[in-house]
């Protein structure tokens, strides 16, 4: 991938987790293959008692490690969103890269879905499969993950390109001058380099300038824990002699906080992240982490699921603007900001309903009063 790419109860869904959310091995083995997500009670194609087909919405989740918090309330309020709006919605999981999500993608058109939404695990790989599917007459939505190389219907998510500005800031104003370690998320994943970019453009004047050193930058396959906390560690074997750890998501600043701490340099060392996880808000407020991006995903996935139907219905919905996927076409792009969050202003996050001030602040006195 290029770095210079740019950017419920009635509703009827039942998903069939089984080993789909267990992290992907490492080791080389295939993964442990998905049974189908179902929608309980309908009957393909054919209408309600009143007369009418309700709308079915496919959701494709393709993500190594669906276990990190934001996803699980994605697909939650998406589903919840959805089914409010009168649709069932069948999802499918999975934790076993391009192949299996085409597989999965694949099942869903072929139960007469009327829209697919998809977050995809590979931006490039997966295009041949959503041509098939819209050649078919079923639209495509990109949820957070722009889909590349092939027209789409439309791309939601929030600007990435922020995202690393918010980190740039957060961090100039923290450590003005000293070295940095610059851990990227999935390399499969265009938002990683939106983020680089959005960075680098708050951070380079002061790189050129001398005032800031980036010792090292590095790229991950997966937005992963495990393999972050085997990168670092190795990184660390060499030197912890870094002032400031910009992490591509919180499970990458976890890994980077745990190896700091077991070498007695946690809240010395400067580390940002995104995603507003529980444990990474927690570190925030003690001061182990010095600030996450935070994503309305309420905001985002309700945005989502409206969109959906409208397109399923065939209704105008107005985009933000214009993006180029690398494609013979513009697409509809719906941005949400995301919002720098630090021991300042963490009632962004409890207002929302995120988390409770209770979770956050459950190893600080007072309560953060």
């Amino acid at each position: 991938m290029k770095k210079t790419a740019g950017r419920g109860f009635l509703f009827l869904i039942v998903l069939v987790f089984l080993s789909c959310v267990g992290r992907k091995d490492n080791s080389g083995a295939a993964p442990t293959p998905l049974l189908p997500a179902a929608v309980a009670g309908r009957s393909e194609g054919v209408p309600e008692a009143g007369g009418e087909k309700r709308v079915t919405i496919g959701l494709s989740v393709a993500t190594a490690t669906f276990i990190i918090e934001r996803w699980n309330k994605d697909v939650k309020v998406f589903s919840g969103a959805a089914q409010g709006l009168g649709a069932d919605v069948l999802v499918q999981l999975s934790a076993g890269g391009t192949r299996e999500q085409i597989a999965q993608i694949n099942y869903m058109a072929n139960q007469k879905i009327d829209i697919l939404v998809v977050i995809t695990h590979d931006s490039e790989a997966i295009a041949g499969a959503i041509k098939q599917v819209r050649d078919a007459g079923i639209p495509v939505i990109a949820y957070d993950r722009l889909i590349l190389g092939t027209p789409i219907d439309a791309y939601i998510s929030f600007d990435s390109r922020e995202v690393g500005r918010q980190f740039g800031r957060a961090l100039k104003e923290a450590v003005p001058r000293g070295t940095y370690l610059v851990v990227n998320g999935s390399v499969h994943d265009i938002n990683s380099f939106d983020i680089s970019e959005g960075l680098h453009e708050i951070l380079d004047p002061d790189i050129a300038a001398g005032r800031i050193g980036i010792e090292r930058e590095i790229w991950l396959e997966e937005w992963s824990f495990d393999e972050a906390l085997e990168t670092i560690g190795a990184i660390f074997e060499e030197t912890t002699a870094y002032d400031a750890i910009v992490c591509g998501n919180d499970s990458i600043a976890n890994a980077a906080i745990q190896l700091l701490s077991e070498r007695r340099r946690a809240g010395e060392v400067v580390v940002v992240g995104q995603d507003a996880e529980l444990i990474s808000c927690q570190r925030v407020v003690e001061g182990l982490q010095l600030m996450t991006v935070y994503k309305p995903i309420g905001k985002l996935a309700a945005r989502a699921a409206r969109l959906a139907m409208a397109m399923a219905e065939k209704r105008d919905y107005p985009s933000d603007g214009l993006i180029d996927n690398h494609s013979s076409a513009m697409i509809p792009a719906y941005i949400e900001m995301p919002i720098a969050v630090n021991r300042h202003n963490m009632d962004v996050v409890i207002r929302d309903g995120f988390h409770s001030r209770e979770d956050i602040y459950r190893n600080v006195l007072n309560g953060g009063d």
